[in-house]
């Protein structure tokens, strides 16, 4: 099963959703900002991707620029920051059992399901 957290708000996250789509494979869509994951989610997510918590987060966003440009927070305070703001996210994150991407571009889908 295929899980996409998605933000229909972002043309990258519906161009990969459309992906899934035209896939033919079972799917789950979380729309984050609605249901945003909780901290044992997003940790989870977070190993899956095998980045740092500071790497899932978009820097361009105004709450990270107003509030945490140029701070050095620890992984947990990263974490917090994400799940006080989960418009951080970046996005489409596609999940598919032990594997996750951030699919930008919606091609980045293929490493987890050939």
């Amino acid at each position: 099963m295929i899980t996409i957290y998605h933000n229909n708000s972002c043309t990258k996250s519906r161009s990969a959703l459309t992906a899934i789509e035209n896939s033919g494979k079972a799917f789950n869509v979380v729309y984050y900002l609605e249901t945003p994951p909780s901290k044992s989610e997003l940790e989870e997510i977070i190993s899956k991707l095998g980045i740092k918590p500071l790497e899932l987060i978009r820097k361009g966003e105004k709450i990270f620029i107003e509030n945490y440009k140029g701070k050095q927070l620890s992984d947990e305070e990263w974490i917090d920051a994400i799940i006080a703001h989960p418009i951080l996210i970046e996005r489409p994150i596609v999940i598919s059992d032990h594997k996750a991407v951030i699919a930008r571009p919606a091609e980045k889908m293929k490493e987890i399901w050939g």
